[in-house]
């Protein structure tokens, strides 16, 4: 049973009696989450480890998902692309789909809770079928700085009816929505199987377990197969590494149930690396190996590398949960990465994620140079500690909580 007492030794006493002494304020009050997915990405990783952390500091807290027909998750998909600046084609019938779907699944979902927190634009719909006696806040996790303007005008009607607007950076904030915006950033859980210490003997047999050699060091993505993620640019980066230091690439990703591209992407990655692969110089992962989370633990703290060569990204918890293992990772100067990594510091930044050979030449020198590659790591798990960890992303929702209620 997940309690916030076990975080002591990570986060100190006076943090946990902040955290308990804001939680006091909703005793006998209900908080409810909905998202569309429970399984796969960011979101419900999160929304695993801050529910029951909730209820443990004594505020009911329950999370609920959105049931939808796969046509649904089709347009969605779209919105999301859409979002972060992919033209979509707008038709009645999508609009029509998606209001549907969200007024169906309110028919059958009661909310008569004290706080509602809507993830992401599958269900920000759901507010116009309530009549509304409580707050609601709008957590997006998404790239927002250029969303395509059509979609944008047609959530916004939806989004004016919240009492707040969470977003993980300050370029996704909108001058133009009349509604008070907050920053608050995601957060890894270092106690997670996915985060916790491991030991040596434990890395090398999930090591064993999923056929990766660790005979040469290992250059590693871990992300969702999706072309925002740009797997198939890192093949290419990767060729050109391997030119120059013999490495090998793992991939390993999931594929969302609410996203329907990701088989897609997979297959398109695998075809652009198969003589590679047939070589085992690249090595893909996805389901169910990618949901294993104790393997993506080994699996990063085996990698002498890590790469995220995102096209866009909302914040990249996959980046925090490699610096938190101390690993030098090489990333898009994109979206919420820039927030996690100094360039130079405890991490690099390359400014365009389209320059596979900037990502090859910083893969290549922190490979041949161990000894930037440990201090980068060091400087990459302090400063994780201190900005990126559950209880502080619990002690913000507390205040945005405190906020609606004054």
């Amino acid at each position: 049973m997940m309690s916030l007492v076990h975080y002591r030794s990570l986060v100190g006493d006076k943090t946990l009696g902040a955290i308990f002494e804001k939680a006091r304020q909703f005793y006998g009050k209900h908080i409810l989450h909905i998202n569309s997915t429970s399984q796969g990405g960011g979101v419900a990783e999160i929304l695993h480890r801050l529910v029951p952390l909730m209820n443990d500091v004594g505020v009911l807290t329950g999370w609920r998902t959105l049931h939808a027909h796969p046509d649904f998750f089709e347009v969605t998909k779209k919105f999301h692309n859409a979002l972060q600046g992919q033209k979509i084609h707008f038709t009645e019938r999508k609009k029509q789909l998606y209001r549907d779907t969200n007024r169906t699944f309110s028919l059958y979902t009661h909310i008569d809770h004290d706080f509602v927190v809507i993830h992401d634009p599958q269900p920000l719909a759901l507010i116009a079928n309530y009549k509304k006696c409580q707050p609601w806040i709008w957590r997006c996790h998404v790239d927002l700085s250029h969303p395509d303007e059509n979609l944008w005008h047609f959530l916004t009607q939806y989004i004016l009816r919240y009492d707040r607007v969470i977003l993980s950076n300050e370029d996704y904030l909108k001058e133009n929505l009349p509604i008070k915006q907050r920053i608050i950033f995601p957060a890894i859980d270092p106690l997670s199987t996915k985060n916790m210490d491991l030991s040596d003997r434990d890395i090398d047999k999930y090591m064993r377990k999923f056929g990766i050699s660790t005979d040469k060091p290992l250059v590693t993505q871990i992300s969702r197969y999706d072309k925002w993620k740009d797997p198939c640019g890192v093949i290419e980066v990767f060729r050109q590494v391997k030119k120059k230091v013999d490495c090998r690439l793992v991939l390993c990703g999931n594929i969302a149930t609410d996203d329907p591209e990701g088989l897609k992407i997979y297959e398109r990655t695998e075809r652009q690396a198969r003589d590679l692969i047939r070589k085992g110089d690249v090595v893909m992962i996805t389901d169910p190996a990618a949901s294993n989370y104790i393997f993506i633990n080994a699996l990063q703290r085996a990698s002498s590398v890590i790469v995220q060569k995102s096209q866009k990204e909302g914040f990249g918890l996959v980046v925090t949960e490699a610096l938190w293992k101390a690993k030098p990772v090489i990333a898009s100067r994109v979206g919420g990465i820039p927030t996690q990594i100094m360039d130079g510091q405890n991490g690099f930044l390359i400014d365009s994620p389209q320059d596979n050979g900037a990502f090859a030449d910083c893969i290549v020198m922190l490979l041949e140079d161990r000894e930037t590659a440990e201090r980068i790591g060091k400087e990459a798990k302090e400063f994780i500690r201190k900005k990126f960890l559950i209880t502080r992303l619990l002690e913000d929702y507390l205040d945005v909580f405190i906020e609606l209620m004054t």
